[in-house]
């Protein structure tokens, strides 16, 4: 099966009707006729289909927009119908609604380009999303928080402290029904607990084109290393430091001419690009996990 994409032209439907279904499983004839048949069987209209399968995997993904303004049954009829499928086709898939925005945590430290990035574009409605709250484990940034009306928690973060003041954050991300935490230079290292507790939630800028330069430093490694490319990498955080799935990444330009301080300075624009783009998938649903890679409908 070739990866394709299809869409059909029509009055866009209030956000409230719109249906966004991502499913993915082991490839096999039909599963794009079964989809569409299940969903028209309904009376949804589908806007827009991007599939691709993956032939060394075996895998099959498939991102699917429909209009249900028009639906024959209700919401949680077509939910049954799609549930019978999926379960026929051993298929894992999500379904959300456009009236549905997505609840998001940002996590910063000291360094302030990412989360006023997020902030400015958030404020100018460019990512569709609620944002209830600002973690830090410093108050360096709290002015920003004020600013743009967020309430800022700080968490001051030791070894000794560090499990209770995770666990005090998992209490206050959950009160605030939190879906995504999206980690915006956060310089503390997550415990494999706190990021299984939210996996593929939590979504990481690292300062390298990874896998490049793991770790801290990076763009001081990079000088030491002379290279002609620097870049930025949004992923998916887990347990293991800097090696979840890549989302998205893109690279800049340097030369000898460049320090440390150069380098910081043109990677800085490259993160807040990088992980700007990260989030805005992940909240319009285009991007599905398959072990430790992703499949993005960008």
């Amino acid at each position: 099966m070739n990866a394709s994409s299809t869409s059909t032209s029509t009055t866009a439907p209030p956000p409230a009707e719109k249906g966004t279904l991502l499913v993915s499983c082991a490839d096999r004839r039909g599963l794009v006729a079964a989809l569409a048949q299940v969903l028209a069987g309904h009376g949804a209209n589908i806007i827009d289909s991007d599939q691709h399968a993956d032939p060394v995997a075996g895998q099959f993904f498939q991102r699917i927009r429909f209009d249900a303004s028009e639906l024959t049954s209700d919401r949680a009829t077509l939910l049954h119908g799609i549930g019978e499928l999926t379960a026929r086709f051993g298929m894992k898939w999500r379904l959300n609604w456009g009236d549905s925005r997505k609840r998001v945590a940002i996590f910063v430290s000291k360094y302030d380009h990412c989360l006023i990035d997020l902030l400015a574009r958030w404020h100018a409605r460019e990512l569709d999303c609620d944002i209830p709250l600002i973690v830090s484990n410093h108050e360096d940034l709290r002015s920003v928080a004020d600013y743009f009306g967020i309430p800022f928690h700080v968490f001051p973060i030791t070894p000794e402290t560090k499990a209770a003041q995770e666990a005090a954050q998992i209490a206050l991300i959950e009160s605030a029904g939190v879906e995504l935490i999206v980690l915006a230079r956060y310089m503390q290292i997550l415990s494999a607990p706190f990021i299984e507790r939210f996996a593929d939630r939590i979504i990481n800028i690292h300062h390298s084109f990874l896998p490049a330069f793991k770790g801290g430093r990076p763009y001081q490694q990079a000088h030491a290393r002379g290279v002609k490319l620097i870049g930025a990498t949004a992923h998916y955080a887990t347990a293991n430091l800097d090696e979840g799935p890549i989302i998205e990444q893109d690279v800049v330009r340097c030369s000898h001419r460049d320090g440390p301080v150069d380098l910081a300075r043109k990677g800085s624009d490259l993160e807040k690009v990088v992980l700007a783009r990260a989030v805005r998938w992940h909240l319009e649903d285009r991007i599905l996990v398959c072990g430790n890679k992703t499949v993005v409908f960008a």
